[in-house]
């Protein structure tokens, strides 16, 4: 019987994760399966996986085949690594110390470059996270010039109109009070003694027409 390492879907709809499974290879994808050997969720940064090391080698070494997402996910996780290993310690080109030793060091670089790269992911989203907040905070910094810019503006169109003439009165009024003042101020005038020969005569006309008015007193008088 072929048998086929592979991976069963499982979870909802838009939020697919999988089992990795050890399956005869004419059974259908969701269909009977002989043994379940981890699984495989893509939906978190990194993708969580969850492997029976040894349970997964055993099936490798006894002719199951892979599909090709699964032999990256035993490539990851060091199982193609240790199968090679034991392939070289078969062959006898080095010991079983020597393979242990080989396999520590690829995991040891495995772990450091891992590290690196998660990092790396961090130290980007943290910059993406800055970037944001400073396009953030420009947008509110607009957004606030703008509101306050409006509202000058709404004063000004709401502030109470003041006439022309109101305004020439307030100019004039300070220019008039002083006029006033002005007229009001007492004129002392000198009248200078005018000596009798300069005054005039009266006129003839001025004699005729106090005539009759003295006339008409002295006939009241007699009465």
């Amino acid at each position: 019987m072929a048998t086929k390492l592979r991976l069963q879907r499982r979870g909802r709809k838009n939020y697919p994760f999988y089992q990795i499974i050890v399956a005869d290879s004419r059974a259908p994808r969701d269909g009977k399966y002989i043994e379940r050997i981890g699984s495989y969720n893509p939906n978190t940064n990194p993708a969580t996986i969850t492997l029976d090391f040894d349970r997964a080698l055993y099936w490798l070494q006894t002719g199951a085949q892979p599909t090709d997402t699964v032999r990256n996910i035993l490539s990851d996780e060091g199982v193609m690594m240790k199968k090679h290993l034991l392939g070289g310690i078969t062959k006898g080109a080095f010991d079983e110390a020597e393979a242990e030793k080989r396999f520590e060091a690829w995991k040891n670089n495995k772990q450091h470059s891992t590290q690196s790269q998660k990092s790396k992911d961090e130290e980007k989203q943290r910059a993406e996270e800055k970037a944001r907040m400073d396009a953030e905070k420009e947008v509110n910094k607009a957004r606030a010039e703008a509101t306050a810019k409006r509202k000058a503006e709404e004063e000004a169109a709401n502030a109470p109109v003041v006439p022309v003439a109101e305004v020439v009165e307030t100019v004039e009024a300070p220019a008039a009070e002083e006029a006033s003042v002005v007229e009001e101020a007492p004129v002392v005038e000198e009248k200078a003694e005018v000596p009798a020969e300069n005054v005039p005569a009266a006129s003839e006309e001025t004699k005729e027409e106090e005539t009759p008015a003295a006339e008409e007193k002295k006939a009241e008088a007699a009465e």
